[in-house]
């Protein structure tokens, strides 16, 4: 098999069940204390992660913590506008999903605080950041998805810039950029190669006016997405890696490649929230998350890239070649902002 694509259908091995989540082998966690008798109080977690990890991972942590949780599912960007809202009046314990350019400004601006030693002895120290005010959890590759069903292998566009060629107009769908960390990770690293040559995000803006001249239209969340893909209105996409090879697994007929430039990888990561009504509730969650059993879990069931050690990786981890997209990323946390509302203001379904 090309280690550049995995296509639905080709030899992705998953151990255990599938994302649906039906008798799933439950890992036995190592936070909080015990899961019987009365609560320890109530964890409230604002996440975008999908319902097909947080319905699983949530149940497993209040059965072996003893905590009760109240889960907010948010888009990544729309969790840290509403930590920022909430500052004053902290609602949240753990941001649970989120990537530099939008952990770093929370962490500047102190609306997240340092994890204790419990959950950093857990995580190597190249995935601390912001003086231990979030760490990261896993590695996503942001790439190229398609319908199987409407282009073949070879087909498929197989870098970047292969995305403005004019033949794959209306053939392009994308998740709303705004709200979406990946989007933004994706469109931000697409501006920041052209601005390392110029120092002149021109030159990006112009690419993706091309890239919008393509596209048909813009999900309104990962859901549509999918489903406006696998209804064949488009067959090419953008997004992450886990995302889509779990919806093959559960039948889409979904590939993914793997830019022949490289792929942008994000760290995606967990924060404790400043403030937060129960920080001893987050600690025991992140704790937990970092086990060897949820990770061994979220690797063989939810396609996570860990940045923790895994004794037996699945082949399908094995499939993939990880070459990096390489950009400035201490100069896309600085602009992100700035380049995304430009793109809203000025390009955004102008092409």
């Amino acid at each position: 098999m090309n280690r550049r694509i995995l296509a639905a259908g080709a030899a992705i091995t998953v151990l255990g069940l599938a994302l649906t989540g039906c008798g799933l082998e439950q890992p036995s966690g190592s936070g909080g204390s015990g899961g019987e008798g009365e609560s320890l109080g109530t964890v409230t977690i604002y996440s975008p992660r999908p319902s097909a990890i947080t319905d699983e991972i949530v149940p497993m942590f209040e059965e072996a913590s003893g905590y009760d949780v109240q889960l907010v599912t948010l888009g990544a960007a729309e969790v840290a506008d509403r930590i920022r809202a909430e500052k004053d009046n902290v609602q949240a314990d753990v941001w649970w999903g989120g990537t530099p350019s939008l952990f770093t400004p929370a962490a500047q601006e102190d609306l997240i605080e340092p994890w204790g030693d419990g959950v950093l002895d857990l995580v190597e120290d190249d995935f601390q950041f912001d003086d231990d005010k979030w760490v990261a959890e896993m590695r996503q590759l942001q790439l190229i998805a398609y319908n199987t069903e409407m282009l073949s292998e070879e087909e498929a566009p197989k870098d970047w810039d292969e995305l403005i060629d004019p033949k794959w107009k209306d053939q392009i769908l994308i998740r709303d950029v705004a709200a979406s960390g990946t989007m933004r990770g994706i469109y931000a690293a697409m501006i920041a190669r052209h601005f390392e040559e110029d120092g002149d995000p021109e030159g990006g803006y112009e690419w993706l006016r091309a890239l919008d001249a393509n596209t048909k239209d813009y999900a309104a969340n990962p859901e549509d997405l999918y489903l406006r893909l696998e209804r064949q209105e488009a067959p090419i996409t953008l997004w992450n890696h886990q995302d889509i090879l779990a919806q093959a697994e559960q039948g889409a007929a979904f590939g993914i490649i793997e830019p022949a430039s490289g792929s942008p990888i994000n760290t995606d990561g967990i924060a404790k929230v400043a403030g937060g009504p129960n920080p001893e509730g987050a600690e025991a969650f992140a704790e937990f998350l970092f086990s060897p059993e949820t990770q061994d879990w979220l690797v063989n069931n939810a396609f996570q890239i860990p940045t923790v050690e895994i004794e037996n990786p699945p082949a399908w981890l094995a499939d993939l070649t990880l070459e990096e997209f390489e950009y400035d990323k201490e100069l896309v946390a600085e602009h992100e902002t700035e380049w995304i509302d430009y793109w809203l203001e000025n390009i955004k379904n102008q092409g």
